[in-house]
């Protein structure tokens, strides 16, 4: 999952995503509005989180311009700014959740998590194909009951393919969902991941190459 990060704070700017990608998302992150005004329309984006100062003013008044137009994507709202009505202009304006600075990464990253599962999709907590199990709120993914280390980028693909396990999955839509916009749509990085994939997965293999296509999740029965 993708998420864009608003923040014109530098060093909080790479922390808040440094923290983000470590979770196995996908981060974006700008400083401004107007920059991320335009990767809005250019990425499916599960979660944004986004700073109410920066400079070009209060993100509050633009986010209610998006939500007027039908924008349903979870917001967490990060602001100093943390009394009672600041926190009431935050949600009337459209914001999901209202974190104050300073906060703790942990519970960032927790908040971001609860806003994509109550997203209009409903990601579900937990996932399953076959022997294996993804507990999304834990982060933790098992096989036959053992535990896997999984790397983030490893266990945002396999999040993808569970969430879409009765389809075929493209390499773009891996990119589009598992990287941001730094990641080289043509490079070989989707299937290095996979090939790591599926060998801390084991056997029988669970992950089929669908050639021309991109990737779907068998029964075990087909190996890849």
């Amino acid at each position: 999952m993708r998420v864009l990060v608003v923040e014109d704070e530098e060093d909080l700017r790479y922390v808040i995503a440094a923290g983000l990608r470590n979770a196995g998302y996908a981060v974006d992150a700008v400083s401004d509005w107007p920059d991320a005004d335009i990767m809005l329309d250019l990425a499916p984006y599960s979660c944004v989180v986004l700073d109410r100062m920066v400079p070009s003013g209060d993100t509050l008044y633009a986010l209610q311009e998006r939500r007027r137009r039908g924008w349903t994507t979870p917001v967490l709202c990060l602001t100093a700014l943390n009394e009672v009505p600041d926190r009431v202009d935050g949600f009337r304006s459209g914001a999901d959740d209202y974190l104050a600075k300073p906060f703790a990464m942990v519970e960032l990253v927790l908040r971001v998590g609860s806003l994509v599962r109550r997203a209009p999709e409903r990601l579900p907590v937990h996932l399953r194909h076959a022997d294996v199990e993804l507990d999304e709120a834990r982060r933790e993914v098992r096989r036959a009951g053992v535990l896997l280390s999984l790397t983030p980028k490893e266990y945002a693909v396999l999040r993808q393919l569970l969430l879409h396990r009765d389809a075929v999955v493209t390499r773009t839509a891996l990119i589009d969902h598992c990287w941001d916009e730094m990641a080289d749509p043509v490079s070989n990085v989707v299937d290095t991941v996979v090939a790591g994939l599926r060998r801390k997965l084991g056997a029988p293999a669970l992950i089929q190459t669908v050639r021309g296509h991109g990737f779907r999740l068998t029964d075990g029965a087909n190996p890849s």
